[in-house]
């Protein structure tokens, strides 16, 4: 038996050792991730961020819980910070959920940055993808915590968890890093502490005065389509982000935010129907792939033959400029 037939049948040893090929980036990889595009598309995703403290490991495992409960299976793809330096991390979250690990119907696995900003790692969407094609009925995916630009997990996700906490100075930083884009969901957790109603007025103040759907946003001057270095939002029409409070350490408020869940859910599944939203995720999901494949190649090239050390040894002995060596290295890609 093939491991991709392994992979289909969700044998655990296969899943891992996919995994595994796909972080280190190995050939095999490709391979299988290949085979199994056309066997995924079934698995609700769902991605849970926000600032580090505010609770997303706990939110997590009782959203485990509740989905277990109902007969859902459940993949866990955890994101840990890594040393820019040294690569190594702390994969605490499998720790944090230890009570799921004998439960046949969950798969949780951490992965370390390896200094890949954006708060998920180069290879998430493809871990995703093999997950989904295994059968997963969810996926949630716990970023390491979202900065003024990590907002990559709104491109990976069917619906974007964005976790807050009272008096941490979520509100401001909500603003700056353009969190009103990205979320579908907001939780306001650890809700008994002093300053959670507090915390939802504002954010429900931000979303009546400055909330625009990502439609608005195309429809102004053609801002979003018209430049395809800006990011599109897409997400079902008409839906407004919703603000729900938990206590995740006790479960209170988790059945409203899995009803939450699951009206998004609904909407995402009613807006696949629409061949233009359609048509807008499998562009934004080819350009993601393309790009990490470009930057592969890009590095494979530069570190063979020492061609960067050549290049290098230009700058020194100032031979040329950054910008012509970067140039006349996209042109020996391009006929590598």
């Amino acid at each position: 038996m093939t491991i991709l037939d392994k992979v289909l049948k969700r044998d655990i040893r296969a899943c891992a050792r996919l995994l595994r090929w796909i972080d280190d980036g190995a050939p095999e990889a490709r391979t299988t991730l290949k085979q199994l595009y056309h066997h995924s598309g079934q698995a609700s995703i769902i991605g849970i961020t926000g600032n580090p403290g505010a609770g997303k490991s706990t939110l997590t495992d009782k959203l485990i819980t509740k989905f277990r409960s109902r007969n859902k299976t459940v993949a866990v793809v955890a994101i840990d910070p890594s040393s820019p330096f040294s690569g190594g991390a702390i994969l605490g979250d499998r720790i944090r959920m230890q009570q799921h690990a004998t439960d046949e119907g969950v798969f949780i696995r951490s992965f370390a940055t390896r200094g890949h900003l954006g708060g998920l790692t180069s290879t998430t969407s493809d871990v995703v993808h093999a997950l989904d094609a295994m059968g997963w009925d969810i996926i949630l995916v716990e970023t390491v915590g979202v900065g003024q630009d990590e907002v990559e997990v709104q491109r990976l996700a069917h619906t974007t968890v964005v976790t807050m906490a009272p008096g941490m100075g979520d509100e401001i930083q909500a603003i700056k890093a353009g969190i009103l884009e990205i979320a579908d969901i907001f939780v306001v957790n650890k809700a008994d502490r002093e300053g959670a109603d507090r915390t939802v007025k504002d954010l429900q103040m931000m979303l009546d005065m400055g909330y625009i759907s990502p439609k608005e946003m195309a429809h102004h001057g053609g801002a979003i389509l018209a430049d395809n270095r800006k990011q599109q939002r897409i997400c079902p029409e008409g839906w407004i982000p919703k603000i729900y409070k938990t206590v995740a350490t006790t479960g209170d408020g988790i059945d409203e935010l899995l009803g939450g869940l699951e009206e998004h859910r609904a909407a995402y599944i009613e807006a696949s129907k629409d061949e233009d939203f359609v048509r807008a995720r499998l562009r934004q999901e080819f350009l993601d792939i393309f790009r990490r494949i470009l930057f592969a190649r890009g590095w494979s090239f530069l570190m063979h033959e020492d061609h960067l050390k050549q290049i290098i040894g230009q700058l020194i002995d100032n031979s040329s400029d950054p910008y012509t060596l970067a140039e006349q290295a996209v042109k020996a890609l391009g006929r590598t």
